[in-house]
């Protein structure tokens, strides 16, 4: 328990809107909680206006509200007057300090201005960035004075990969940040078994499954993934590859790929959203992940692969090498196809799989929420307030 408890206030997504980070400040709320301090999330009526989403919904259907914890839904992201709102149900709380999460200069408009607000005509709150991204993997004209706006708003910043605290610094040199990794997701429920799992998703026991899961976008790099399995699946007929996630980007240019390389029959895809009572059976079912990025900076996936225990294969961007070191806990490849296939050839050839599980285990253990917390306690506490 913390030695000094705090009123906080997250500001980011949250249930019912679905997604990594939703995810994450759930878990984050949760952790602040059980460590002694009292907290809450100010989330999104609207997040993104429908013309921006690429998805089917923005809102996680079928899943049930957390009941532990304290959930208000007040912003909306264009919509200045709910900005005010918010801020002023902000300082009705009296929080000692807000953490605001921050992944795309889009919102920086929307969470800039709250933070300002926030701090007109009080005494003391402090604001903390946790910044997923500074620099967006899809870049787009403003962002620099719209990322800009939000930096200038904080008062100080958590990151979790050395990259994206790379890119802060480009920003702004004075303020303090401290970095964290990513911890080990916890809420998607117990490891199942293969034997479950495989007749939960319906699938044919007699293979070996390697795992794409996640949103699909151009950076993930499906497409390199689709052309490494064409490889690694010719000297290895057993391979059958799994793709679990909603398509963000075009489908059916994914598709052509595999029908041209003729592999129809070796690659299955689940291409919506994956509910959380569901994500255990697709690491369950799996011997490999694979994140095949062009861009990244951290990756929720890494910490749910970290939970269930499945070896990986990261490229060489972002902080992806940072939290999955080579040889341990899976592979480091360049980003491009055949180093991805020779990595998944050399998983199943040379029988890799108990000795990297292993590794999992013992790295899982580094990226804790307790540590999370205690990063942002003492993040708080070098801005003077005790």
């Amino acid at each position: 328990m913390s030695s000094q408890p705090k009123n906080i206030i997250i500001i980011g997504p949250a249930y019912p809107l679905k997604g990594g980070i939703a995810n994450f400040n759930e878990v984050l709320c949760r952790s602040l909680n059980e460590e002694g301090h009292q907290c809450e999330i100010i989330s999104f009526s609207m997040q993104y206006p429908s013309f921006l989403y690429p998805g089917s919904t923005q809102f996680a259907e079928n899943e049930t509200a957390p009941n532990d914890i304290k959930i208000t839904t007040l912003i909306n992201s264009i919509q200045p007057f709910s900005w005010l709102k918010a801020a002023s149900k902000i300082r009705e709380l009296k929080p000692d300090y807000i953490i605001i999460r921050f992944w795309i200069p889009l919102m920086g408009p929307c969470l800039g201005s709250i933070a300002r607000l926030v701090k007109r005509g009080t005494s003391g709150i402090k604001v903390i960035a946790i910044a997923d991204n500074i620099i967006p993997h899809e870049k787009r004209p403003f962002d620099k004075p719209l990322t800009n706006w939000f930096i200038n708003s904080c008062d100080a910043f958590l990151v979790m990969s050395k990259s994206v605290r790379n890119d802060l610094l480009a920003f702004d040199k004075t303020k303090p940040v401290v970095l964290q990794p990513h911890p080990v997701y916890n809420i998607f429920g117990a490891v199942a078994t293969r034997e479950q799992s495989v007749k939960e998703l319906k699938l044919d026991p007699s293979f070996d499954y390697v795992l794409f899961f996640g949103l699909i976008r151009k950076y993930k790099g499906l497409d390199l993934l689709i052309d490494a399995f064409v490889k690694a699946s010719q000297t290895n007929p057993n391979l059958r590859l799994l793709i679990a996630g909603e398509f963000y980007d075009d489908r059916e240019a994914y598709m052509n790929q595999i029908r041209q390389a003729g592999i129809e029959d070796k690659v299955i895809i689940h291409g919506n959203y994956i509910p959380k009572e569901q994500v255990r059976f697709y690491f369950g079912a799996s011997s490999l992940v694979v994140q095949p990025y062009r861009d990244a900076t951290q990756s929720g996936v890494t910490q749910i692969a970290y939970h269930f225990g499945v070896p990986m294969i990261v490229t060489n961007v972002g902080g992806l090498p940072e939290i999955v070191p080579n040889g341990i806990a899976g592979y480091v490849t360049d980003v491009d196809s055949g180093s991805i296939a020779s990595a998944i050839t050399d998983f199943f050839q040379n029988k890799r799989e108990d000795s990297l599980r292993q590794g999992v285990a013992q790295t899982a253990k580094t990226f804790s929420w307790t540590a999370m917390v205690k990063a942002l306690d003492d993040l708080y506490r070098s801005l003077g307030k005790k």
